[in-house]
């Protein structure tokens, strides 16, 4: 089985079931914490790209703070080979898939456990400081996708899960006649080669 670190769209269980085809029964996830990344808004589109802080420090006109040069997001673990190579058509050529290690924030807990209201505790609207990486749980290695297309496609601006599940999550979970929903559908159909049709 693999674990992985999700910090965009794939946060939302209900997404994350859409895209690897079944119902993430075998799946645990939890709040964890990527140091040293930052995870940016993409022009025009919902969802994030993540550029090691090392890459992305020229975008912004200041030294970030440790909260903001982390990214929180979620440790997920049970995956198959089979729901990975699906996760990566997803991603597709816009993001390669690398091993990051992550700090967990929690215990873990199965998916089909989170009830639909309360997926914005994934992350909490005002989580806790970030304390010393020395204070916090061991660091596990797992898989995680990082933007490899030109930074120039994304923005300094930092995106927030919070902001996606307010105005933005119900593209992706439904109904089901909006070109959002239809999005999983479309970029698995595209074996992970992106091409923006709506652009």
């Amino acid at each position: 089985m693999v674990s992985a670190f999700f910090y965009g769209t794939l946060m939302h269980p209900e997404i994350l079931k859409r895209v690897i085809g079944n119902d993430g029964s075998q799946l645990q996830m939890c709040p964890a914490l990527l140091p040293d990344y930052t995870r940016h808004q993409l022009k025009n589109e919902d969802y994030p790209g993540i550029l090691p802080y090392s890459q992305s420090r020229a975008m912004f006109d200041h030294d970030l703070n440790s909260e903001e040069k982390s990214v929180r997001g979620t440790l997920v673990t049970g995956l198959s080979d089979a729901d990975v190579r699906l996760l990566d058509i997803f991603e597709g050529d816009q993001y390669t898939r690398v091993l990051v290690s992550v700090y967990p924030l929690g215990p873990l807990a199965n998916i089909r456990d989170i009830p639909p209201i309360e997926v914005k505790s994934l992350l909490p609207t005002t989580p806790p400081p970030i304390t010393m990486l020395s204070e916090l749980a061991n660091p596990v290695e797992v898989n995680t996708y990082v933007w490899c297309f030109p930074s120039s496609e994304l923005r300094a601006q930092l995106w927030t899960f919070e902001e996606f599940v307010k105005f933005n999550a119900w593209k992706w979970v439904g109904p089901a006649n909006n070109e959002y929903f239809d999005e999983v559908d479309r970029r698995n159909a595209m074996e992970g080669i992106y091409i923006d049709a709506r652009g």
